[in-house]
């Protein structure tokens, strides 16, 4: 089954909000928002990467074995959090049956069971469940957010895709300047997408620029007279890294509450 034309909108399913109009210019799209609100309402339309929009709609029109009764969500992902928040996570991209499937951010795989548990467990987090989109959980003070909104074939989004996607979270950023004092970087992809995108935004990056790795800490001064932010390292929640001890369970809730309460939610 072919996907829908590239300026179409894929139809919303039962108990999904429509989409907005679809979107084919990221750049122009986030100038016409005011609000972080509006923002995350016009990413969910974005059509912008023809590979990304067909791996999307066919991971939901193939599903997963476990989810075949499951409506998918088959949008890009707007980030997850309130608008005042003090400290961001900033991961790689959503999973193809995770995300992309329940409509939020790091909602519906192990990734985002094992970070949700650990923000609950530090009173970030309602509750230490995730089950999707709409369904309660609410974060304290923390935003989740990704620098490539659509699911990748394999998880690797290409140059141009991170670089296409890139306005949504700079603007993301613009909009959390007021109160953002602390980032989460999961992962080498997250930091190294997500320093371009904090210098766009109001902090100044060290030169030469701050090298990725677990418990790695970066200071970055204010450009434009405003506070300061200060940039965590961590090794990404995936599988890969969790099922194989490289991250334990310990490791994150550690790290997450140095950032905390380097972000003052602590």
């Amino acid at each position: 089954m072919a996907s829908p034309a590239p300026g179409r909108a894929r139809s919303a399913a039962p108990g999904w909000p429509e989409p907005p109009a679809p979107v084919l210019d990221p750049v122009e799209a986030v100038a016409a928002t005011g609000s972080l609100t509006e923002l995350d309402t016009a990413v969910t339309g974005c059509r912008a990467c023809p590979r990304l929009v067909e791996w999307r709609e066919e991971a939901a029109r193939t599903k997963r074995r476990a989810y075949l009764d499951d409506d998918y969500w088959a949008r890009p992902i707007p980030g997850f959090g309130p608008e005042d928040a003090a400290l961001v996570i900033v991961g790689l991209a959503p999973a193809a049956h995770g995300a992309n499937r329940t409509g939020r951010i790091f909602t519906g795989d192990p990734s985002g069971d094992l970070l949700y548990a650990a923000l609950y467990e530090l009173g970030l987090a309602s509750r230490a469940e995730a089950v999707r989109r709409g369904d309660g959980l609410r974060l304290h003070g923390v935003r989740i957010t990704d620098p490539v909104r659509c699911c990748p074939p394999e998880n690797r989004p290409s140059p141009t895709e991170r670089d296409t996607c890139r306005p949504w979270i700079t603007r993301e950023f613009r909009y959390l300047r007021p109160s953002a004092r602390a980032v989460v970087a999961l992962g080498g992809f997250a930091w190294q997408a997500v320093l371009p995108v904090l210098a766009e935004s109001g902090w100044q990056v060290p030169r030469p620029r701050p090298v990725f790795g677990h418990g790695a800490r970066a200071a970055l001064p204010a450009a434009d007279g405003g506070p300061g932010l200060h940039l965590f390292g961590c090794y990404h929640v995936s599988p890969r890294n969790t099922y194989t001890g490289r991250l334990t369970p310990a490791m994150l809730t550690d790290l997450l509450a140095t950032a905390a309460a380097a972000a003052g939610l602590r």
